[in-house]
């Protein structure tokens, strides 16, 4: 019977090396645009901002958006995400006018954790409500008596919205990662 035995062979630790020109600098990560705090982050959620607030507005222009359910969270949703958005688009415009990069783990972890819930719940919205417009258009037919366009028109912003929030979570959630 063939069976091989393991051999242990004794490696010395190398010497502790002393002489800062052995020990090169730590390299830090670069700046990706759209992370936080670069100009590609401000127009990202600029963008997300701004299709969320249409979203609101569009949505909340219909006197009937009360009655369906998925309508008003496509409102509330929006509604969270534009604040959201607008309150980390301030941050932006403030660690661009320091000029600072906002590498601290538990702010970055703040973004992404913020950005993954709003993203969520927009998603799920805007699915929500894409699909209430569907059956309200293309099943029942009763486009002539409720305000189809606008409801479809809100729900495209509201994607739209998630599209622009998709990547500032991604980006963050990647920085995170590579700490």
């Amino acid at each position: 019977m063939n069976i091989s035995h393991p051999s242990v062979h004794p490696v010395e630790a190398p010497p502790p090396i002393t002489d800062d020109a052995q020990n090169p600098p730590r390299v830090r990560m670069r700046d990706i645009q759209g992370m936080p705090g670069t100009l590609g982050g401000f127009v990202l959620r600029f963008v997300q901002s701004l299709f969320a607030v249409a979203a609101l507005c569009v949505m909340a222009s219909t006197s009937d958006f009360k009655s369906v359910t998925a309508f008003c969270y496509l409102v509330a949703a929006v509604g969270l995400q534009s604040l959201w958005s607008i309150l980390l688009a301030i941050v932006d415009i403030y660690a661009l006018l320091v000029r600072r990069r906002l590498r601290n783990t538990r702010i970055v972890s703040l973004f992404t954790i913020g950005d993954g819930i709003t993203s969520t719940l927009t998603f799920a919205a805007a699915c929500a409500s894409a699909g209430i417009t569907v059956l309200i258009g293309n099943d029942l037919n009763e486009c002539a008596r409720n305000h189809c366009t606008t409801f479809e028109t809100a729900t495209a912003m509201a994607f739209i919205s998630w599209f622009a929030v998709s990547p500032s979570f991604l980006l963050n959630f990647w920085s995170l990662a590579a700490r």
